[in-house]
């Protein structure tokens, strides 16, 4: 029986193709006319090196100069080898241009719309070749506006195996898709829709899920619990449906009905503002419970806003709690929806034309973040260390030909960074975050060097910024200073200065950072690996999670035969941090 491999792109699309019984990820790619990056095709050369963030499989054999031992453990895998054996989810280090694919289109009419109230609207979808649709609960496509040539991007609330499509959208006061489903949309209306997109989808889940909701966040989490229960786990669903005022208390039925489906599913709501019909008034992390977390052994599934997100990682780490796994959708701020309160829109022409290369091909996509925290510190280190390589090497290349304009741009750029700052106090972190983000950047911006751009970029350092900073957020004294004593080495041509400033920069926040793990290029020397919060999913330590083992060695190459295949409390291995049995 084939099995689903969900390959998602850097670019941050997602082709989902069928894999046969002992065939390679990279026979059925080609097979389904994906050219994923490749070379030897014999598991020698590493060119096809990919990660795996579910699913079991037998990895094949291969050679150490192609995937080392360190790299096997973290969860990388060889497509050219790897034969899956249940469904699978890989993060292949290419765009889906490179790989000669793209998002493709469909083309739907509206069947069933409901205006909910003055802030929510649903509405059902009939799609023309739905067979051809392949998503995974959580995911996000594009729609574009009837009547406008305009996009916006919102979730599915249906289950991937649903024949119709449907979605829960919050009507803005302002927003084109708000106006369009206020005052003009009818049943029989034709809506053209591109994806699907984002790395906001269900692992197999093994186990507690803790799934939180804001506002019309709820859509992908009623897919993800559409998906659960067609095979429901054995391990406790729990939902928090948080929002501001009674008018976006919506979908209650729905969510009810789930508790027939789902033998272990609870769930309870709360609303910021007083006098609601819910039974709770407050934000979702007040009605958190101890034993939703189960101690940190607990993957978290929120979509909301960007304070959402933000607020809750905050209150994870005031409370010590460190999640096996946190994967968010977070909407796109208002200034990159023309203003207005809806979830997300793709990059115009215009500004990707505009931005050159400071514009990754994820952000063109989509103006909604979809990705992982992580909660641990080692991951933080070594994401900085990573960073301080980078410079150390942009520092090298530049100081020899930077021009003295763009010595003034980044004086400018250091005093803009060093105006959000009072004392140790960060009192604007969003002009600081993007200022600071601006001044790191520059020298890799003008450096006409691609390759090293997008290095530092998969970092994610701004994405750690915006998870962790706040107004009085508490810096190190020396950071402005930093910025001040990095650009004077260059006005001076002092490499040695410049070297010594990026060697002594100390961690900015005073806590932990929590970074997004999305993003990596495992083919990239300076990309980050993940730290897995559990043992690593191929750690030989015996037991029931122990599903491979080292075989005898022939010619350099290295053999992995499969043990018997456990079922036990210890589960099949977990690659990533992620439950390995993929989407079942």
């Amino acid at each position: 029986m084939p099995n689903q491999v969900a390959l998602t792109f850097e670019d941050g699309v997602t082709k989902v193709i069928k894999v046969d019984d002992y065939e390679t990820i990279m026979d059925a790619s080609y097979k389904a006319r994906i050219n994923i990056p490749s070379d030897c095709r014999d598991g020698a050369c590493g060119t096809c090196k990919s990660f795996c963030e579910s699913g079991e499989f037998d990895p094949g054999d291969f050679i150490e100069d192609a995937l080392t031992d360190e790299e096997f453990e973290k969860g990388y895998i060889l497509t050219c080898q790897t034969m899956p054996e249940s469904d699978m989810a890989v993060n292949i280090p290419a765009t889906s241009e490179s790989a000669k694919t793209s998002a493709s289109s469909y083309t739907s009419r509206i069947t069933q719309l409901d205006r909910h109230s003055e802030t929510t609207t649903s509405f059902t979808l009939e799609i023309d070749k739905r067979s051809e649709l392949a998503y995974l609960p959580g995911q996000y496509v594009n729609l574009k506006i009837p009547g406008a040539d305009v996009e916006r991007s919102y979730s599915f609330s249906s289950g991937p195996n649903t024949e119709a499509a449907s979605f829960m959208v919050r009507t803005a006061p302002k927003g084109a898709m708000s106006e369009y489903l206020r005052d003009r949309a009818e049943v029989g209306d034709e809506i053209t829709l591109s994806g699907p997109f984002g790395s906001f989808f269900l692992r197999d889940p093994k186990r507690p899920l803790l799934l939180l909701a804001g506002g019309t966040g709820l859509a992908p989490l009623l897919s993800i619990l559409e998906k659960l229960s067609e095979n429901p786990p054995e391990h406790a669903v729990h939902l928090i449906y948080g929002v501001t005022r009674e008018e976006d208390i919506v979908g209650l039925d729905w969510i009810e009905e789930y508790k027939a489906k789902l033998p272990n599913f609870t769930w309870d709501y709360i609303a910021s503002e007083d006098g609601t019909s819910a039974p709770h008034t407050g934000y979702v992390t007040q009605i958190i419970e101890p034993g939703h977390l189960n101690d940190g052994d607990v993957d978290i599934y929120l979509c909301g806003p960007p304070p959402m997100v933000n607020a809750v990682a905050k209150w994870l780490e005031t409370e010590g709690v460190e999640p096996a796994n946190f994967y968010f959708e977070r909407f796109a701020p208002k200034e990159k929806t023309g203003g207005d309160a809806e979830t997300g829109a793709p990059a115009s022409p215009e500004d990707v034309a505009e931005s050159g290369d400071s514009m990754s091909k994820s952000e063109a996509v989509s103006s909604m973040e979809t990705g992982r925290l992580s909660f641990a510190k080692e991951d933080s280190f070594a994401q900085l260390d990573a960073r301080m390589g980078l410079e150390l090497a942009i520092t090298e290349l530049m100081m020899p030909k930077i021009t003295d304009e763009q010595v003034k741009n980044l004086r400018r750029l250091a005093e803009a960074t060093a105006d959000c700052v009072a004392g140790s106090e960060v009192k604007k972190p969003e002009d600081f975050v993007r200022y600071n983000e601006e001044f790191h950047e520059y020298l890799f911006t003008v450096s006409n060097n691609p390759s090293l751009l997008e290095s530092y970029r998969r970092l994610d350092l701004t994405d750690q910024m915006q998870a962790t900073f706040e107004s009085g957020t508490v810096i190190f004294d020396r950071v402005i200073q930093d910025h001040e004593d990095f650009v004077e080495a260059f006005e001076k041509k002092d490499i040695e200065r410049a070297r010594e400033v990026i060697m002594r920069t100390p961690v900015t926040p005073r806590r932990p950072w929590k970074a997004p793990s999305t993003r990596r290029s495992p083919s990239d020397p300076f990309a980050r690996t993940v730290q897995c919060a559990e043992p690593g999913p191929f750690q030989r330590q015996g037991g029931a999670g122990d599903r491979f083992r080292p075989g005898h060695r022939t010619a350099g190459r290295r053999t992995y035969r499969r043990r018997r295949r456990h079922r036990g409390s210890g589960g099949p291995f977990r690659v990533g941090g992620a439950g390995c049995r993929g989407h079942q």
